[in-house]
């Protein structure tokens, strides 16, 4: 007997279903998917540079407010929390002497950095509010500088090591805006180290942030998991509390036709489903189709020895093998009805006796099983009598799970036990 059993008794208890007679395992469908993010973006800043650090340096004067710097950068992000940047920079460093004004001049600064994002708030959101991050690295500069309008030298070139701290704001999906403070310490070579003051100098910017790549996806450095977890969560619990609602509708509708069909309104002894002749008067004999019987002439009939072919069992194992129901139900599927046919063709031509026994493995209640069993097993004989056997001669009964041939520890035992039985006598 072939069943195609899928569902597991969990998802049955989830989706509301009775337990059912075939129970087999089955995924359930999963809205998580795989994540693709954009890992480049570019950005520009502008900002104000000082001689000043908050390590030291002379007091604040109103010429540092004219230090104008500018750059911009590339960033690729390695890790959630990991980029590597490459910066680029230029700008004036202004100071006030006793000899007169000061101007250092970046003519470039060029470095390469890494990233280190500190934390990533959410609020909520798989796209990043609030990222704060430090950032360490090494880069090459060139300067030139003057005082009180004679250049002193230029030129220069020697290697910095910059650091810096700040946060990003996410203002959307690709877009983020950047607000930072950063030391770059020069090494070298010792007459620019003289020039600026303590040989270092700071940068206080603000900037912007674009993303590269599909507009749709989020940047891996704003992207939060558990944001994105509670998200997705929310979509499953919607799907599934929707699979419940439409599962217990599809149950309510299908006991409801089932009652209907097994029903018999005239009380002829056959159900609505089989019955071609709807309506009968109360106490008509009717044949298995539940028309009207012409009573016949009195016969004298010779009491014969009933004998069962192998081609007589043919017909029973055939239909045997062929039989499917519904998953959980008694409904018979049409691709059995060709060889019940010819079952019932057999029991009318040689007007044998038939025995119908309904069998489950263990799974679900026991009530259950001795029920489903029963009405599989009356099923088969409603449908055998609707073709014309006579339905005084089919006993219908089900077992349920007491009569196992095989173990029910492995699923192939269970299939074994899973069976309707034909008996001719």
């Amino acid at each position: 007997m072939k069943l195609n059993i899928t569902k597991s008794t969990m998802l049955v208890a989830l989706l509301g279903l009775s337990s059912q007679l075939f129970a087999q395992d089955a995924p359930m469908n999963s809205k998580f998917e795989k994540k693709d993010f954009r890992t480049f973006s570019v950005g520009a800043h502008g900002g104000i540079l000082s001689q000043n650090t908050f390590l030291g340096g002379t007091s604040v004067t109103a010429k540092e407010f004219k230090s104008i710097g500018y750059g911009a950068f590339m960033k690729l992000q390695v890790l959630p929390a990991l980029g590597l940047q490459a910066d680029f920079l230029r700008g004036d460093v202004k100071t006030s002497t006793g000899l007169g004004e000061k101007v250092n001049q970046i003519n470039y600064a060029g470095s390469l950095t890494a990233v280190l994002n500190i934390a990533n708030f959410s609020f909520n959101t798989e796209n990043a509010v609030l990222i704060p991050y430090v950032k360490a690295g090494a880069g090459y500069m060139r300067s030139n500088s003057d005082l009180a309008g004679t250049r002193v030298y230029s030129n220069k070139e020697g290697w910095y090591i910059p650091t810096g701290v700040g946060f990003k704001l996410g203002v959307s999906k690709g877009i983020n805006l950047d607000f930072g403070y950063d030391i770059n310490f020069i090494k070298s070579p010792s007459a620019v180290k003289g020039d600026f003051n303590g040989a270092r100098y700071s940068y206080s910017h603000a900037g912007i942030e674009f993303a590269i790549g599909d507009k749709n996806k989020s940047q891996l450095q704003n992207y939060s998991a558990i944001a994105d977890l509670r998200k997705q969560s929310a979509a499953e619990s919607a799907y599934l509390r929707n699979a419940l609602s439409t599962a217990e509708q599809n149950a309510a509708r299908d006991r409801a036709q089932y009652a209907k069909d097994m029903a018999d309104d005239d009380n002829d002894g056959v159900a609505n489903k089989f019955d071609k002749c709807a309506g009968t008067a109360a106490g008509t004999v009717v044949d298995g189709s539940g028309c009207p019987l012409v009573t016949p002439k009195p016969q004298i009939i010779k009491e014969t020895k009933v004998i069962v072919t192998e081609e007589d069992r043919k017909v029973l194992k055939d239909a045997i093998a062929n039989l499917e129901f519904d998953l959980g139900k008694s409904t018979i599927r049409s691709k059995s009805y060709s060889t019940l046919n010819r079952v019932a063709a057999l029991l009318v031509e040689k007007n044998f006796s038939l025995k119908l026994a309904g069998h489950t493995d263990i799974t679900g209640s026991r009530e259950l099983n001795l029920r489903l069993s029963k009405d599989r097993a009356e099923s088969i004989k409603a449908y055998l009598v609707s073709q014309g056997a006579n339905a005084s001669r089919i006993e219908a009964t089900g077992y349920g799970p007491d009569q196992p041939i095989a173990t029910n520890k492995t699923a192939a035992g269970r299939q074994e036990n899973r069976r309707v039985e034909f008996t001719i006598y």
